[in-house]
């Protein structure tokens, strides 16, 4: 089969492209630069808790297998029995019938090594690990909450948004994170890669829209690809006169660091304006790793921003989310948008009081920088769309007079006429 005939490709075959959380008491900051005996594509910083984890879980493999990124997806921990092999697993996540259910497991080594093995409660590991509530299935739960299929008028193409399109180019992730809005989709197909027919089809779609400016491409995870054939895709959408701008939203530079390559780097660089959405959850996220692979992004000229979804128990502190702000603006990473959890099934142990959020904009706005600050929404259910949420300034009025509160809680007046 010619190459660019293959169809549904599963991401361990496709030809390869070119520190601990504070609980574990040491310095998440220590790192090594190693200069591997590899091409300079493929040098990456690698933190000691890596490289402790690569000596005790995969004592068979170097350093050279850890940073190649289908290594890590080839590795990747996606059963109960694999994950026992690091983890000192809880009553609610030994649970089996929670494996698969709703959705598949997968964890790649680098991300796993972040995972606390004594704790069940860490905020990362519960982000990745089942457990038993999500066989508990709430009111107002669905599987396509936002009802992304009855804005598809074709396959893989989802045009809610008089501008722009979302492009769903593949069902496969990385790492299948616990309250993804898309398990209807990615639990479905966990190895399959979208065709190049089904591209094709898509991308005719788009140019026989006119009124499509923006496109984002987004699955399942983009950045699973080969690199060949994400160029594919941004070639042939870069051509496309009344496309303005290009979007990629990915998980992966938080789960899988070593895919973020110079050569993908330089690759993604010939498409701007070109942006990435990546999806950070927790500030222990913001290892040494990451940093190296955002500001490899940065030096491209890839404008990034970050979107967050608000998870009970995880990142629903105002203070723990202020310093994921600040680390993600160290590396140049602006954050974006703060996502109300969708009611997926399953996922009423993760989503939080709307008032939860609201309090996180309130002890951020005035207490730190404007650009630490993203916009807390609702992508409302049904196809609404996204909503934003404000706390409320605006206390009233008294004749030509605005009433305004600031952070402090201080009321102003200001001039407003009618």
């Amino acid at each position: 089969m010619k190459k660019e005939e293959a169809a549904s490709e599963s991401p361990e075959t496709e030809e390869a492209s070119s520190l601990e959380p504070p609980s574990y008491q040491q310095d998440n900051k220590q790192q090594v630069q190693l200069s591997i005996q590899a091409p300079p594509s493929t040098v990456f910083t690698v933190s000691l808790r890596s490289i402790e984890f690569l000596t005790r879980h995969f004592p068979g493999s170097g350093i050279n297998d850890w940073n190649n990124w289908q290594w890590q997806v080839r590795n990747s921990f996606t059963s109960l029995d694999k994950l026992n092999t690091i983890l000192g697993l809880s009553a609610e996540e030994s649970n089996s019938k929670a494996y698969g259910k709703n959705l598949p497991v997968r964890i790649t080594p680098y991300y796993a090594s972040l995972l606390d093995p004594t704790n069940p409660a860490q905020s990362l590991r519960r982000t990745v690990v089942p457990v038993a509530q999500e066989l508990n299935i709430s009111p107002g739960e669905l599987e396509d909450p936002l009802s992304e299929s009855h804005d598809s008028p074709v396959p893989l193409i989802v045009h809610r948004y008089p501008d722009r399109v979302l492009f769903l180019v593949t069902n496969f992730c990385s790492a299948f994170c616990r309250y993804c809005t898309r398990t209807h989709m990615v639990s479905k197909q966990d190895k399959v890669h979208s065709s190049q027919t089904e591209w094709d089809k898509a991308i005719e779609y788009i140019k026989e829209h006119t009124e499509v400016r923006d496109v984002l491409l987004s699955g399942g995870d983009p950045l699973t690809l080969s690199d060949s054939r994400i160029e594919y895709l941004l070639e042939r959408l870069h051509k496309i006169p009344h496309v303005e701008i290009i979007r990629i939203g990915t998980k992966v530079p938080a789960v899988m660091p070593q895919r973020i390559t110079r050569d993908l780097v330089n690759m993604l660089k010939k498409y701007h304006p070109l942006f990435l959405s990546i999806h950070f959850t927790h500030p222990d996220e913001i290892t040494p790793e990451v940093m190296d692979a955002c500001n490899r992004l940065a030096d491209g000229g890839i404008p990034m921003g970050s979107q967050t979804v608000l998870l009970k128990g995880i990142n629903d502190d105002a203070q723990i989310f202020k310093k994921l702000t600040h680390e993600l603006l160290k590396i140049r990473v602006k954050p974006y948008y703060l996502y109300q959890c969708d009611p997926i099934p399953g996922s009423a142990h993760f989503r939080t009081p709307l008032e939860s959020g609201l309090e996180i904009i309130r002890n951020l706005r005035g207490f730190t920088s404007g650009y630490a600050i993203p916009h807390f929404v609702i992508d409302a259910p049904g196809g609404g769309g996204k909503i934003p949420l404000l706390p409320d300034y605006v206390v009233g009025r008294e004749g030509d007079d605005l009433l305004i509160k600031n952070y402090e809680g201080k009321t102003y007046r200001f001039p407003d006429y009618i």
